[in-house]
Parts: structure tokens; C-alpha cells; sequence
């Protein structure tokens, strides 16, 4: 019998296992782009857990592993910057990635102050733009982090009370 995947939000106790599954996902992003110094692999587990109590941050667990998570925060100018969306590479391609990306959006879009959503992404991964693409994001400026790895980002006005449909 499967187990069924659950979102939900993360507990102050995930943040290791969200640290491990983060540097699992990005080396290929790092291999891509030819820099291992990227943020999301030299990140602190004490930057990590200031990361989660400082914003919210969604888990997608198989019974008791987390295999996917996504974070974000609202600024002052009512961005909410989600960010670090991932999916554990056996568990690709199973939606994973949207659900969560909803779970985010429906979480902020119930905060009157948020007027809009960003994230960014490398923009070499066609399956990371088909998703956002198809949420209703569109890319608003490109630049550089300073490591070689060019950051297209992307944007969407947020509805307050809107609520998203997760499959």
C-alpha cells in the first residue's frame, strides 16, 4: 500500500531535513552553473531555522520524510518573496512543485498587505518556468548574484483572499 504525500507547514523540528533535502536539490545547480558556493549550499542550519522563524515555510512529507518544501516572507513594499521551491529528485514530476507553490500563494494571499507574489529561478530549467508560467507568473527583470548565476525573475499581482485550487 503507498503513502500518500501531505502539505503542510514546516515544524521548527524539519529544519535539518530541510537543510539536507536543499543541498541535495541544488548540486545540480551548482554543477550547471560551475559555482558550489551558491547561498543554498553554504547555508547555515542556524540561518536556515532564522529563515523559518522570520517567514513561512511549506513541507511536503511521504509519511514522515520530508520530500519537497517552499518558504517566503512578505517585505515591507507587500512583495512575497517566495523562494528555495523543491522537490526531491525521485519525487519530481508528481506536482509536487505546484501544490506547494499554492499552498504559498494561498497562505500569503489571506494577508492584506501582500500586492504581489516574486520569485526567481535560473531560468535554464524549462520545467521551473513551464510551472510558474502556467501560475500566472511573468518575468520582470534578469540579473547576476555575483556567483555566475544569472537570476530571471518573476512576478504576479497577489488577490488578497484569493484562493488558490490544489489538486
Amino acid at each position: 500500500m503507498g503513502m500518500s504525500v501531505t502539505i503542510s507547514a514546516a515544524r521548527a523540528q524539519d529544519a535539518e531535513n530541510i537543510l539536507k533535502l536543499q543541498y541535495l536539490c541544488y548540486q545540480g545547480e551548482a554543477a550547471l552553473h560551475g559555482d558550489y558556493t551558491i547561498e543554498p549550499l553554504t547555508q547555515t542550519l542556524d540561518d536556515l531555522r532564522a529563515d523559518l522563524e522570520g517567514g513561512q515555510c511549506f513541507v511536503a512529507r511521504l509519511g514522515d520524510e520530508v520530500v519537497a518544501s517552499v518558504r517566503g516572507r512578505i517585505d515591507a513594499s507587500g512583495t512575497a518573496r517566495i523562494g528555495k521551491l523543491m522537490v526531491h529528485p525521485r519525487m519530481q514530476r508528481h506536482g509536487l512543485g505546484g501544490r506547494l507553490l499554492d499552498a504559498i500563494e494561498t497562505h500569503f494571499a489571506q494577508d492584506p498587505a501582500a500586492r504581489r507574489f516574486q520569485l526567481s529561478t535560473s531560468g535554464r530549467g524549462d520545467g521551473d518556468m513551464r510551472l510558474y508560467r502556467s501560475r500566472g507568473y511573468a518575468p520582470v527583470r534578469a540579473s547576476a548574484d555575483g556567483s555566475r548565476l544569472d537570476l530571471v525573475e518573476l512576478e504576479k499581482p497577489a488577490a488578497a483572499g484569493t484562493f488558490v485550487a490544489s489538486a
